[in-house]
């Protein structure tokens, strides 16, 4: 991880030093060239400090990780490249068609890609007014106006570019935010099927005691024991995402069918109809989850009671349905976030999620594309 942080670091330094380098070599041999009298020499003290705030402007700081040094309110490297500009306007002025028609090109793209637009329109401004007093100056406008196009043009590919990054990154922002939602459901939802299961059988284990009738009351532990392992499986997965071990719909509904079973002594019959298909992962993790919250809300709020699942598979669409009556024990009080959170797996796949009560019948209806 060292040596590559140190390629991603020197890589970038290499290639801009070489922009600065590239720069003076090409000035040194353009008319007229570098010296120490006359324009000679001016043209060297230009391109030397040109030079030095590219230098500024785009290498990199010791600190990669501190914020930008302000002057005057201004960060550094967005004066320096307003500086080059200047220079370069003067540069170009004394050698016609020379490399500082590049830099001041460069230094455009530079400001719009890499700093805020507030920073970025006026060097592109200062770029502009350049050649544009200068054609007036002189007379020659086709030159100048064309340079003027360039340098719009640059600015404009640099900015969208820039825009694009942007938009990018808070692309990017949104699905680890959406990833943690997802995981929080999956958390929640492994915790209610298993937590559920695990104190129905405690609970029964208490009573058995209580009854002296140890040998089933060891076997209602082991059942839980089982459960906080298969939990714990469950949630090592959801944290690792590991969505293409689904077992297929069918499989994980009858397993769960099982469980409720085991647990209440109670039915759950599963009913499926349609041509049996499988669907994308996120569609068949969020049939699961539902399907195991609406399970365990039976066992919390309806103890005593069988359960129906029916799984159907419809054109483009796919529809559970948990059903069950109402129980005649009072369930388990308190609720939390089980009908949100299938709602809002069923809303970020394009579905539906009905749940209500009718004439004594609890029912729990999704419906995903498929």
């Amino acid at each position: 991880m060292t040596t590559e942080r140190q390629e991603n670091t020197i890589i970038p330094i290499v290639l801009r030093a070489g922009v600065i380098v590239l720069f003076l070599i090409a000035q040194a041999r353009s008319r007229p060239g570098f010296g120490l009298t006359g324009e000679g020499l001016v043209v060297t003290l230009l391109a030397v400090a040109v030079a030095g705030l590219l230098a500024v402007a785009i290498l990199p700081s010791g600190d990669s990780q501190s914020p930008p040094v302000p002057l005057i309110g201004v960060p550094v490297k967005v004066v320096a490249l307003g500086l080059a500009v200047v220079l370069s306007i003067g540069l170009d002025t004394i050698v016609n068609d020379g490399p500082a028609v590049a830099v001041l090109l460069f230094c455009v793209g530079t400001a719009a890609v890499r700093h805020p637009f507030q920073y970025s329109l006026p060097i592109g401004l200062l770029a502009l007014a350049g050649p544009i007093t200068a054609g007036m100056v002189t007379g020659d406008m086709d030159r100048d106006l064309g340079l003027a196009f360039s340098l719009c043009l640059v600015f404009m590919i640099a900015y969208t570019i820039r825009q694009r990054r942007a938009v990018r990154s808070a692309e990017e922002r949104e699905a680890v935010l959406a990833e943690r939602a997802r995981i929080a459901r999956e958390i929640h939802d492994i915790l209610a099927h298993s937590l559920s299961a695990q104190i129905v059988h405690l609970e029964g284990a208490r009573l058995l005691l209580r009854a002296d009738r140890q040998e089933e009351a060891l076997d209602r532990v082991e059942r839980a024991r089982d459960l906080a392992k298969n939990g714990l499986e469950e949630a090592r997965r959801a944290v690792s995402a590991l969505r293409e071990d689904l077992p297929p719909l069918p499989a994980a509904l009858r397993r769960l069918a099982e469980e409720f079973h085991a647990a209440t002594g109670k039915e759950c019959t599963l009913l499926l109809s349609g041509h049996e298909r499988r669907l994308p992962p996120e569609a068949e993790l969020a049939v699961i989850r539902t399907a195991q919250e609406a399970i365990t809300n039976v066992r919390r709020h309806a103890p005593g009671s069988a359960a129906t699942v029916r799984l159907g598979f419809h054109g483009g669409s796919c529809e559970l349905e948990v059903t069950n009556p109402a129980g005649r024990s009072p369930g388990t009080p308190g609720g939390g976030y089980g009908i949100v959170g299938m709602r809002e797996r069923a809303e970020l796949l394009g579905g539906t999620l009905e749940a209500g009560e009718n004439d004594e019948v609890f029912m729990i209806r999704l419906r995903v594309p498929s």
